[in-house]
């Protein structure tokens, strides 16, 4: 059985720093990309970042380039996203989501075979 368990939400303030974590079970996480999705009421939920199962290139949504990270230890079958600068609009649940063999449209939500259960994150201003 495949579990991702997201952890590392809670309350900022604006300007302040998150560093999320999904530790994942019951799949070869190296033959897995790695997403992180996030999510708002009403809302579609959206591409943050990606990162391939060799732990290659990484992928991330124009808006977050540069305050964001993601990083992956294969070791310890855990995805990270270290969240920087962060502003009130990066408000939202995140996700965390593994996409078997995927290393093209790591950004399109559907091509992932699992999610976690989300975090939530809120930045105050």
């Amino acid at each position: 059985q495949v579990q991702l368990v997201e952890s590392g939400g809670g309350l900022v303030q604006a300007g302040g720093s998150l560093r999320l974590s999904c530790a994942a079970s019951g799949l070869t996480f190296g033959s897995y990309a790695m997403g992180w999705f996030r999510q708002t009421p009403g809302k579609e939920r959206d591409f943050v970042a990606a990162i391939r199962g060799s732990g290659g290139p990484t992928y991330y949504l124009d808006s977050v380039k540069g305050r964001f990270t993601i990083s992956r230890d294969n070791a310890k079958n855990t995805v990270y996203l270290q969240m920087n600068s962060l502003k009130p609009e990066d408000t939202a649940v995140y996700y965390c989501a593994a996409g078997r063999d995927l290393y093209v449209s790591v950004k399109d939500r559907t091509r992932y075979n699992y999610w976690g259960q989300g975090t939530q994150v809120t930045v105050s201003s």
